[in-house]
C-alpha cells in the first residue's frame, strides 16, 4: 500500500482511514485499524489486532505486539516495545454516561522503553526514556528513566539498560550493562549513560542480540 511519496505493507484485513501518515517500511499487520489523523512513524511493526486511534503518535521503529490499543492522547517516542495484550487508558475516572473526550489525560511513553505483556499504563503518566515495565504491572504514576518497575501497583525494583539488562553498581560506582559493555552512572533516582546519549539511536539498530539473556550471571539484587 502506499500514501503519496510512502510506502508501507498493510495487510488485506487490516483496516487503514485516511487521511493518515504512516512511514516507510511499517508493517500493519492482520485485523489492525488504523484511524484517520493517526501519525506512525518509519520502520514500524503492528501486530495482529492492534488499534491506533486518530490523535496518537508514534514513532520510528516503534513494535506493537498483539491486541494493544493506542487511545487518543497517547505519544510514543522511538524504538518503544509494547508487549502482547499491553493495556493503554486516556482518562482517569471513566463513565459510560458521561462523554470526557474534552478532557483527556496524556499518557508518554519515551525513547526505547518498554511495556511488557498484559501491563496496564494509568494514563497521565510519563514512563522514562528505556524504562522497562514488568509483565502484568499496573503503573499508577511516572517512571524514570532506566527504572525497571513490577508488580501491583508497580514500583521501581532496580535498573536496566538500553539493551535490557539489569544493571548493579561495580567497585568504582558505575553500572555496566553485560551485553554492550555501556557504563552507567546512578544520582539518586537519575541514571545516565556515560557512553550514549539517552536521546541517541543504538549505533546499530535492530542487530542481533549477542547472548541469550538467561545465559548471562543473574545479577545479586542491590536495591533497599
Amino acid at each position: 500500500m502506499t500514501q503519496p511519496g510512502r510506502r508501507f505493507f498493510a495487510h488485506p484485513s487490516a483496516c487503514i482511514d485516511e487521511p493518515c501518515d504512516i512511514g516507510d517500511g511499517t508493517k500493519v499487520w492482520h485485523f489492525c485499524h488504523v484511524s484517520a489523523g493517526a501519525r506512525i512513524g518509519r520502520a514500524c511493526v503492528l501486530g495482529q489486532n492492534v488499534f491506533v486511534a486518530g490523535s496518537a503518535v508514534i514513532g520510528d521503529g516503534v513494535r506493537i505486539q498483539n491486541n494493544v490499543s493506542v487511545y487518543d492522547g497517547t505519544l510514543v517516542e522511538d524504538d518503544v516495545f509494547l508487549g502482547p495484550s499491553a493495556v493503554l487508558t486516556n482518562v482517569i475516572n471513566p463513565r459510560a454516561q458521561i462523554d470526557r473526550r474534552a478532557f483527556l489525560d496524556a499518557t508518554r511513553i519515551r525513547r526505547g522503553a518498554t511495556v511488557g505483556a498484559n501491563a496496564t499504563v494509568v494514563c497521565g503518566v510519563t514512563i522514562g526514556r528505556h524504562a522497562f515495565i514488568g509483565a502484568g504491572a499496573v503503573v499508577t504514576r511516572d517512571v524514570p528513566d532506566y527504572a525497571l518497575v513490577t508488580g501491583v501497583p508497580a514500583r521501581r525494583t532496580g535498573w536496566m539498560s538500553r539493551h535490557g539488562h539489569k544493571l548493579v553498581a561495580a567497585p568504582d560506582g558505575l553500572m555496566r550493562c553485560p551485553e554492550s559493555g555501556y557504563r552507567y552512572e546512578r544520582r539518586g533516582d537519575i541514571v545516565r549513560c556515560l557512553d550514549l546519549n539517552e536521546d541517541a539511536p543504538l549505533p546499530a539498530p535492530r542487530a542481533a542480540a549477542a547472548r541469550r539473556y538467561r545465559d548471562l550471571p543473574a545479577p545479586e539484587d542491590t536495591e533497599e
